[in-house]
């Protein structure tokens, strides 16, 4: 829904000068704070002091489009063609310097053809949150505006001068600012650099210490491994009665053998994977599974060991995983969360006598985490020990934990690979009653971004020639990386976090509007630019589509013409310099 908030002509000079009181006017009715009001005024003035010098039949509309959740603003100009205003941004005439400086001050800005020879520039800027929403606000507010007296040029001046000041009172104010903490830190850094050089010297000794004590265990753990597997395939040959027959004492005391091997060789798994995590060398393979397919592979594995990782848990503990349901697939380690939960269901189950061991999984924080919590009507945590079962080696003092085998390394574990997708650990607990243990898991992995040289372009594009040929308009100064199909973009642009975007729209399997609609829907990525650079005629409904949401559109013709590399170096910078 859009309100029209006024609209008047601009034909003479005092026409500027009242545009800009209403732009002002309109911001502070609108809820914008004074440094805003000042910004939009001043883009206002500047691209209605063009219409004005272009020929003098020019119109100016304010809309708020609560839709869109914008202020936008609609300086025609019948004498101003969409081609000069163009040329005009790029070049440094005066004129074409104050319209770049207005194209800054808002958050859209674009060129629009009205007629044979006339263009419409439209600004937009998002809405403050305290603007009126409904459309009977917006319409007294539009009254408001309409009924407010005129002031003349002399008074505007006088308001400009004021603002002015106001800005240079802050500037000023920020500049003693600077002043008295620069002399503050001078004075304190002659004592810091001197406790720095000291945290540095034993900073590095711990560096060293922690790097000795990851390979230690990274190393140790692998040569653990040889002996073990050969006492469990040893032990495996004298259960299965290779060489003859046991009796029932020697067969109890080999299946005691294999058990102390395969708890030894889990707790140097542990080890191992807990060197990897601290050396920061702990891998993620990232790929597409459901929470079904991963609850049906854990209770595969977890059911029939409920004998071995707890002696008191037998029968009389029931081992459940609910249906998970309307919970989209996920794109993470799939072995990783399964660890963690195989540590949860394990340590449940170490600690509960009779009852019920459950596992769930749930939406939460807007659909973008999955929550797993394993709960058990265990002996409880008391509420001294939640902050420290998390750490390394830490275990509760109790009768139970004292006959029961454990390393202390399944929970910081499973609070390190959670920490490593993406997501964290916690736990509730009451002793005598049970806990819950969760791990709350990012839907989609988002790994760090990757160094690329500065400036980056990504360029999703399906043909080859295409990418080939826009690499070679961007010149060896700007660092492109290319995808060939739009999900490939997406992830890329999640991992590389180029400055702009270059989008083809026809492309099979995952078009270019769609690509544009993921882009848009990450909040880590939506600020990218966007270019579109297609060969296809746009509808007037793709092109609503396309406005506000992209930087520019252009045509592919154009890196085939001798400005084509300019013209297209210029959209993606709106103007400023690419390299």
């Amino acid at each position: 829904m859009s309100s029209t908030l006024y609209s008047t002509a601009i034909q003479t000079e005092d026409d500027v000068v009242v545009v800009r009181r209403k732009a002002r006017e309109i911001a502070a009715m609108l809820g914008y704070d004074l440094n805003e009001q000042t910004r939009i005024a001043t883009a206002v003035s500047e691209v209605a002091r063009d219409a004005f010098a272009s020929g003098g039949d020019g119109s100016a509309d304010f809309i708020a489009d609560s839709t869109k959740g914008s202020l936008i603003i609609r300086i025609a100009s019948k004498s101003r063609s969409t081609t000069e205003l163009k040329q005009m941004l790029q070049g440094d005439s005066p004129a074409a310097i104050a319209l770049i400086g207005a194209q800054r001050l808002m958050e859209g800005f674009h060129i629009e053809n009205l007629g044979a020879t006339g263009s419409v520039v439209s600004m937009e800027k998002r809405l403050p949150a305290k603007a009126p929403q409904s459309a009977q606000r917006m319409m007294k507010l539009a009254g408001e505006i309409a009924a407010s007296a005129p002031r003349g040029v002399m008074e505007e001046l006088r308001q400009e001068n004021r603002e002015l000041l106001r800005v240079m009172d802050e500037l000023r104010a920020r500049q003693e600012d600077l002043a008295r903490l620069n002399a503050e830190l001078e004075h304190t850094n002659r004592g810091v650099v001197a406790l720095y050089a000291e945290i540095d010297e034993k900073a590095e000794g711990l560096r060293r210490a922690d790097q000795m004590k990851s390979r230690f265990l990274s190393h140790m753990s692998h040569e653990f491994r040889t002996p073990l597997a050969s006492i469990m395939a040893l032990s495996r040959l004298l259960t299965d009665e290779v060489d003859g027959k046991l009796s029932s004492e020697q067969r109890k005391q080999a299946s005691f053998i294999r058990k102390s091997a395969e708890t030894l060789l889990e707790m140097v798994n542990e080890l191992l994977e807990m060197a990897r995590l601290e050396a920061g060398k702990s891998i993620v393979r990232p790929s597409h599974f459901t929470v079904t397919e991963l609850f049906a592979a854990s209770h595969g594995v977890l059911r029939p060991l409920r004998g071995v990782l707890r002696p008191l848990a037998g029968s009389e503990v029931e081992l459940s995983f609910e249906e998970a349901e309307g919970i989209p697939p996920l794109y993470t380690d799939e072995s990783k969360v399964a660890q963690i939960l195989r540590n949860f269901v394990s340590n449940a189950l170490k600690f509960t006598e009779q009852g019920r061991v459950r596992v769930v999984a749930e939406l939460v924080k807007d659909g973008k985490y999955v929550l797993f919590s394993v709960s058990d009507t265990g002996v409880g945590i008391p509420e001294s020990h939640l902050d420290t079962i998390f750490q390394e080696y830490a275990q509760v003092e109790s009768a139970m934990q004292r006959r029961l085998s454990g390393s202390g390394l399944g929970l910081p574990l499973a609070k390190g690979l959670a920490e490593l997708l993406g997501g964290n650990v916690h736990v509730t607990s009451k002793v005598g009653e049970g806990s819950t243990f969760y791990a709350e898991i990012p839907i989609y992995f988002e790994s760090k971004p990757e160094a690329t040289s500065e400036p980056s372009v990504l360029v999703i594009d399906d043909e080859e020639i295409s990418r080939y040929l826009v690499r070679q308009a961007l010149g060896p100064s700007v660092a492109s990386i290319e995808a060939s199909t739009g999900q490939a973009g997406i992830e890329m642009a999640r991992r590389r976090r180029p400055r702009a975007i270059i989008l083809d729209l026809n492309m099979p399997q995952m078009n270019g509007f769609q690509v544009l609609q993921e882009l848009k829907a990450d909040p880590a990525i939506r600020e990218i630019p966007v270019v579109i650079l297609t060969a296809q005629a746009l509808t007037r409904e793709q092109s609503e589509t396309l406005h506000g949401r992209v930087t520019s559109v252009l045509s592919k013709e154009l890196l085939s013409q001798p400005d084509g590399p300019d013209r297209l170096r210029v959209a993606l910078t709106g103007g400023q310099k690419l390299a």
